[in-house]
C-alpha cells in the first residue's frame, strides 16, 4: 500500500512466488506494487539490512526556528500543542509558515518529547486474588434521564464490586454521598454477597463531609464499620481516581447498562422509586450472571459475616418547636401536633428518618438534603397542620409555611385564586375547609382535578357542593320488621310430631 514499508516478510514471500508466477501475479500476492517487485529482484538485501537514510527529500521547513524558538517553547511549557506553536510561528513570521507545516511540527514535538520530555506517570497492572479486595465508589446518574411519576429524578449510584470476580451491588442514592449511604449500601452488599472481603477500598470521600469535625468522624465512625466486619479499609490518594480503577470501570458499564435497557422497557418513566431500584437490581443480576464463574471461586475465599448488621444511621437530638416542626441537617420537618415539646431521638437514614421518644417509634417519613439550589428545604406534611389550622384558620392568610404545605400544586393555585376573590377570613376559612375535606374523603387526587376545572372557568368553589360529591353518605339501613309467633304454634307442631 502507498505510505508503508515493505517489510523483510514481503520480500521473502515475493521471492518464493516469484518461482511459480510472473512479476505482476507475485507481486499482487504479496502485496506490493510491480515498481517495488522490480527493485526488489535488483536488489541483494532486506529492508532491514538497509543503512539509515541520512539525506532528505525536501527542504526542513522549521530548520530557522526549531533550535531557536520552538525548543526553548517546548522547554518552558512541556505540554504546548503542536498547533499552539504553530499558530505562536504564525504570529511571529508572518505568511512564512502555512497550515501544510503542522504534520512536521506535530511530528517533530513528538520525536523531541520522546528525547528530551519529561518523564511520564507509568500504571502497574495489580493481580487480584479472589476474596482479598473488595470496592466501593459513587457516581452521578442524572445523564440517564429517569423519570418518577412525572418529575425528573435526580440521583446517585452507588455501587460495590469485588476486584476479583467483578460481582457487583448498587442501589439508588437519593441525597449526596453520605456516610449513611455508604454504610447501608456497603451492608446490603456484604449480606447480599454472604461473605467479606479482607480489605475495603473507597475514594477520599471528600464530598461526604463539610469541615474537619465531620471528617474526623466519619473516619472514626469507618474505622468502626470495618472493624465489625473484620476488614482492613483503605483509600485511594485524593484525585487519583485511576487508584480505584476496578470499580470506576465498572461505573461507566453499569450506567451504560441502564441506559441499553431503558428503551428495551419502552419509558425511563417509573411509577415510583420502588419501581426503579427494582429494574436497577435486575440490571445488576443480568450483569452478574455474566462473571458466575469467577464469583463462584471468589464466594469460597470470602471471610464469614458477623452475627448481625451495624447501625447505618446517624443520631441526632431533635426538640420539636411550638410550631409543630423539628430541624435536621439543615431540613424543617413537621410532626403531629401531640409530639410538641417533646425532644426526640432522631435517626437519620440515607432514605429516611425515624423519630423515637423513649424508646418507641413515634415518627417516620422520607429524608430530604440541602443543595446548593435549596439550602433549607421543608417537609410540612398538611394532615398535621389542619386540626390546629381548624381552629384557627385565619393564621393561614400569613402562616410563614404555607407554601410548603400544600400536598399539590392545584392547591396553591386555589389558594391564589380565594385570596384574589374573596375577602382574607372568607379565603382562610374555605381554603381550611378544602384541605379538610380532601383529607377525611381521602380524594386529594380528585378534588385538585375539580378545582382545577372550576379556577380555569374563574369560579369559586362551593364547599357544600364539593361535600355532597365527594362525602361518602350514611347507608340507608333497610327497616325490617320482626313478627314473633305465638307459642301455641309451637304445642301444635309437637302434637302433630
Amino acid at each position: 500500500m502507498p505510505g508503508n514499508r515493505i517489510t523483510d516478510l514481503q520480500v521473502n514471500k515475493y521471492k518464493d512466488l516469484r518461482r511459480e508466477h510472473t512479476q505482476e501475479a507475485a507481486a499482487a500476492k504479496s502485496g506490493i506494487s510491480v515498481s517495488s517487485a522490480r527493485r526488489i529482484e535488483g536488489s541483494a538485501t532486506l529492508p532491514s539490512q538497509r543503512p539509515p537514510r541520512h539525506w532528505r527529500t525536501r527542504n526542513d521547513p522549521l530548520a530557522d526556528v526549531w533550535d531557536s524558538e520552538v525548543v526553548p517553547m517546548l522547554e518552558a511549557a512541556p505540554a504546548l500543542m503542536a498547533v499552539t506553536v504553530l499558530e505562536e510561528l504564525q504570529r511571529r513570521h508572518r505568511e512564512r509558515f502555512g497550515e501544510s507545516v503542522l504534520r512536521t511540527l506535530q511530528r517533530r514535538v513528538r520525536q523531541w518529547r520522546a528525547s528530551h520530555g519529561q518523564e511520564r506517570e507509568i500504571y502497574f497492572a495489580q493481580e487480584h486474588p479472589p476474596g482479598r479486595l473488595g470496592l466501593s465508589d459513587f457516581t452521578v446518574a442524572d445523564e440517564l434521564g429517569v423519570v418518577i411519576a412525572g418529575v425528573a429524578f435526580a440521583h446517585r449510584l452507588y455501587q460495590f464490586t469485588f476486584a476479583h470476580s467483578g460481582w457487583r451491588h448498587a442501589g439508588v442514592v437519593l441525597g449526596g454521598e453520605s456516610f449513611q449511604a455508604l454504610t447501608s449500601g456497603l451492608q446490603n452488599a456484604l449480606w447480599m454477597a454472604g461473605g467479606v472481603p479482607e480489605e475495603h477500598r473507597t475514594d477520599s470521600l471528600s464530598a461526604a463531609f463539610n469541615n474537619l469535625a465531620e471528617r474526623d468522624e466519619m473516619t472514626r465512625r469507618y474505622r468502626e464499620l470495618c472493624e465489625h466486619y473484620g476488614m482492613r479499609g483503605s483509600r485511594n490518594n485524593a484525585g487519583e481516581s485511576h487508584e480505584n480503577g476496578a470499580i470506576e470501570a465498572r461505573q461507566g458499564s453499569l450506567k451504560r447498562a441502564l441506559d441499553q435497557a431503558m428503551p428495551l422497557r419502552g419509558s425511563r418513566e417509573f411509577a415510583n422509586l420502588a419501581a426503579y431500584e427494582q429494574f436497577v437490581a435486575e440490571t445488576v443480576r443480568r450483569l452478574n450472571a455474566r462473571c458466575a464463574r469467577a464469583w463462584e471461586a471468589e464466594r469460597a475465599c470470602l471471610r464469614p459475616l458477623p452475627a448481625r448488621r451495624t447501625v447505618d444511621f446517624e443520631e441526632i437530638d431533635a426538640r420539636v418547636s411550638k410550631f409543630g416542626v423539628f430541624s435536621a441537617k439543615q431540613v424543617l420537618y413537621s410532626v403531629p401536633s401531640r409530639l410538641v415539646g417533646h425532644r426526640l431521638k432522631v435517626r437519620l437514614f440515607s432514605a429516611h428518618l425515624q423519630a423515637w421518644l423513649g424508646g418507641v417509634l413515634v415518627f417516620e417519613c422520607e429524608r430530604l438534603y440541602a443543595n446548593s439550589e435549596n439550602r433549607h428545604p421543608k417537609r410540612i406534611d398538611w394532615r398535621h397542620m389542619l386540626p390546629s389550622l381548624k381552629r384557627k384558620p385565619g393564621a393561614f392568610a400569613r402562616w410563614v409555611l404555607r407554601e410548603a404545605m400544600f400536598p399539590r400544586s392545584e392547591y396553591a393555585r386555589t389558594w391564589q385564586h380565594l385570596s384574589e376573590q374573596l375577602p382574607e377570613r372568607s379565603a382562610c376559612r374555605l381554603m381550611v375547609e378544602l384541605l379538610d375535606l380532601a383529607d377525611r374523603a381521602n380524594v386529594v387526587a380528585e378534588l385538585a382535578t375539580v378545582l382545577t376545572e372550576l379556577i380555569d372557568h374563574g369560579a369559586v368553589p362551593d364547599i357544600d357542593d364539593l361535600r355532597e360529591r365527594f362525602v361518602p353518605r350514611e347507608p340507608q339501613m333497610p327497616s325490617v320488621q320482626v313478627v314473633l309467633p305465638t307459642t301455641v304454634v309451637y304445642d301444635q307442631l309437637l302434637e302433630l310430631a
